[in-house]
């Protein structure tokens, strides 16, 4: 046996695996595109002290300090002020859907009080699901009532002119998770992660593993309709999704004492909703791809952005306007929603229903393009 290292033979395999990867485009351009999402994501995407939160207030007093009180939140940069209301009831019902993120609750006695030196009570109720969303901007109010009120309280109005403690009270509740306890916040997220990136892997592998075992011809003469045999391959998947889920949700409890407020029915029917949706993407990978190593490729193309941009690793409402446009379109972005609003907050339908449609409309279009795409396969 001749063991010398011979340079030609090694050349002629270099030669033959540099024809295979230009042979192979589509593994070549997820090759380049993976890395240029990442540096995109992670340079312009995510940012960990989130900007222009969502916030309400409930202003029973209409005085210049209410107004000087407010402007001094929105130009912090930490507090959007979308919303105003008259009843504090309005604003705990967009807290509890995750609509915003802030309710601010200035009392009909505000200025009176603020100008006699008693330090009146600004209730601010924070939703605390998410504890790294909120901290930072709820650590700037004290700074930002002293700022904004102490160079309103000028001359007889002042007590002392120069304020040692906040002119206001500001009672925080963190509502949801008044602990800012993390494990509330990251075990019930990561059932969507787990749901997600199984279920796309798994279904993913299914006709591009017919096609490498050779057996794609014999589905194809048999009377099978295409979406007969789709829902033959799926179906068993559900399954297994569902167990995936049961078994993340005892754990959850178990293991992390997370609480369930909610209703288990609703959590389980919206489970099979985002199983469904995570499935017909795979499937639909399947279709495209010709080996199982593209289709797992493509799976991990697609479970990244929907990771980072779900709010699941970051805060949402810390990233960039057209990152949240983008990580809306994924279905792991609502169902994060949907699964913290039902365990820890006790959603009921109505409050999940502003991110269930979203999630329904991309199941309807991914299992719409999963059987079009099976159709072209099978022709």
């Amino acid at each position: 046996m001749n063991l010398a290292f011979s340079f030609s033979r090694a050349l002629a395999v270099l030669i033959k695996e540099f024809r295979h990867i230009r042979r192979d485009p589509v593994t070549l351009r997820l090759v380049i595109a993976l890395p240029l999402m990442q540096l995109i994501l992670f340079g312009y995407a995510i940012n960990g002290d989130p900007k222009h939160l969502p916030t309400a207030v409930v202003a029973a007093d209409a005085s210049e300090y209410t107004r000087s009180l407010i402007q001094g939140m929105k130009t912090s940069g930490y507090f959007e002020v979308t919303k105003t209301f008259s009843r504090e009831a309005e604003g705990d019902r967009l807290l509890a859907e995750g609509r915003i993120k802030f309710l601010v609750v200035i009392p009909p006695d505000f200025s009176q009080k603020l100008v006699r030196g008693e330090r009146p009570v600004v209730l601010v109720a924070a939703d605390a699901t998410d504890p790294s969303a909120t901290s930072n901007a709820i650590g700037s109010l004290n700074r930002i009532a002293q700022q904004t009120l102490g160079r309103d309280l000028v001359g007889a109005s002042a007590s002392a002119g120069n304020f040692v403690a906040p002119p206001i009270e500001l009672r925080v509740q963190a509502r949801y998770n008044p602990d800012g306890i993390t494990q509330f916040n990251t075990v019930p997220g990561l059932l969507a992660v787990v749901l997600s990136l199984s279920c796309t892997l798994l279904t993913s592998f299914s006709v591009t593993r017919e096609r490498e075992r050779g057996t794609l011809e014999n589905l194809l003469t048999t009377p099978v309709r295409p979406l007969e045999l789709m829902f033959g391959k799926v179906m068993p998947y559900v399954a297994v999704g569902y167990v995936q889920a049961l078994f993340c949700l005892a754990m959850a409890k178990v293991l992390f004492d997370v609480p369930f407020e909610g209703s288990f029915l609703l959590l389980m029917a919206l489970v099979g909703l985002f199983i469904l949706a995570s499935l017909a993407v795979g499937f639909t990978f399947s279709t495209i791809a010709t080996t199982q190593m593209q289709a797992m490729q493509m799976s991990q193309f697609f479970f990244l952005p929907g990771l980072l941009l779900s709010g699941f690793m970051f805060p949402f409402e810390g990233m960039p306007k057209f990152a949240q446009w983008v990580g809306s379109i994924f279905p792991t972005t609502h169902f994060l929603r949907i699964v913290r609003g039902i365990m820890l907050k006790g959603n009921d339908f109505f409050d999940v229903l502003p991110h269930l449609w979203p999630l329904a409309a991309f199941t309807f279009v991914a299992v719409m393009i999963a059987l079009r795409r099976y159709r072209q396969t099978l022709d």
